[in-house]
């Protein structure tokens, strides 16, 4: 089992919230370090667990062999619970010291960053899980966490999976963008602020037409610039007009740069996958859609496109997450040790951002700030 060499993982520890072992103390983490030669060696254990994939077992076999530690399997698992509220506050700490800006409007709204995972567990035969889990900004609290098998009905990527509160307001990726997901959130009193699919989601306009969106984005010709369009989307075929959704689309056409980006990102996709590609498709590229079900006056266009900024910023820490998380024994019948898991998984995200510095003031669209909107400034230090 490969580890990190002594002064690589002092520098990984230099990376974390300069309270951190503080912290471990606060949140109940631990009283007294039974079992543990340190903090720093109980952490590494605990990240080795998640970010290598192995198994509490053997995590704790490494451990007692590199004098790390000498707990069992078994005491390993219920610390590696008792630590969730730790590693969920080292998260916290690091997305604060990141230079991510979130916009000034909550106005009421209780934002949930939602995303959905795949584990795979090792072996030939290892089972699927497919993980869906919100993470609550701006304390980054890891509020619900839901494992169901890959296979089967109804277990596919959806916001039919999440328990939704009045007030709640869900930001999530395409995958998302599903007709009865979006009813699930609107019904239950919440929104949601996602990335439009086109293809899963149909719109209609006031007298239930389908809607092409292309002329209308045609007119958006300048990078940068916000729109907004009332539109409607219809769950079932049998549903009246008066059962419907109403939606609003946000637009922004990206930067010439991010445009050619994308359109090489979809010819390579349909080349792999041996499909034609629609000349729509490709020219869809050019612009970022987000639907929401947040009113206009609650929200602006560019505020809503703001809120997508943040998810698409972290979508980078997201995406480290999953590729961590394609091989690991996850906790399955403990919620806690599931919600630590999480954090542990986006803690070695954090990190691996932090260090590659990919948190400063990105955008999917190119550009560092939408119009009318002021330009973010370096946090103290930074």
């Amino acid at each position: 089992m490969p580890s990190l060499p002594d002064e690589n993982w002092d520098y990984l520890l230099s990376l974390l919230p300069e309270n951190w072992e503080s912290l471990a103390k606060t949140t109940g983490a631990v009283q007294r370090l039974r079992g543990a030669e340190s903090l720093s060696s109980l952490l590494r254990v605990l990240l080795l667990h998640a970010g290598h994939g192995c198994s509490l077992r053997t995590a704790s076999v490494v451990g007692k062999a590199a004098g790390w530690i000498s707990m069992s399997d078994v005491a390993l698992h219920k610390r590696f619970a008792l630590c969730e509220g730790w590693l969920q506050q080292l998260c916290a700490g690091l997305f604060a010291q990141s230079r991510l800006q979130l916009p000034a409007a909550y106005r009421g709204l209780k934002l949930r960053l939602v995303d959905g995972t795949t584990i795979k567990e090792p072996g030939a035969t290892g089972s699927q899980w497919r993980v869906h889990y919100s993470l609550r900004v701006p304390d980054w609290h890891c509020d619900f966490f839901r494992l169901n098998p890959v296979r089967g009905s109804g277990n596919g990527e959806s916001l039919k999976h999440f328990e939704v509160a009045p007030g709640d307001c869900f930001l999530a990726d395409r995958g998302f963008s599903h007709l009865l997901g979006i009813e699930h959130v609107y019904r239950g009193g919440a929104h949601v602020i996602m990335r439009l699919n086109e293809q899963n989601t149909p719109l209609e306009d006031e007298q239930g037409r389908p809607v092409v969106l292309l002329p209308w984005l045609r007119k958006l010709k300048q990078p940068g610039v916000a729109a907004g369009l009332d539109l409607w989307v219809r769950p079932r075929k049998e549903d009246s007009l008066e059962k419907r959704v109403p939606v609003r689309l946000c637009a922004v056409r990206k930067s010439v740069e991010a445009a050619a980006l994308a359109q090489r990102k979809v010819q390579r996709r349909a080349q792999q996958d041996q499909t034609k590609l629609r000349a729509a498709t490709l020219e869809h590229t050019a612009w970022i859609v987000v639907l929401t079900t947040v009113p206009r006056d609650t929200l602006s266009d560019v505020e809503v496109l703001q809120w997508y900024r943040v998810r698409w910023q972290i979508e980078l820490a997201f995406k480290r997450l999953k590729s961590l998380g394609d091989v690991g024994h996850l906790p399955k019948s403990d919620e806690r040790s599931s919600r630590a898991w999480v954090y542990a998984k986006l803690l070695i995200a954090l990190l691996s951002e932090k260090m590659q510095r990919h948190a400063a003031a990105l955008s999917p669209w190119g550009g560092r700030w939408l119009e009318n909107e002021t330009p973010p400034q370096p946090l103290a230090g930074d």
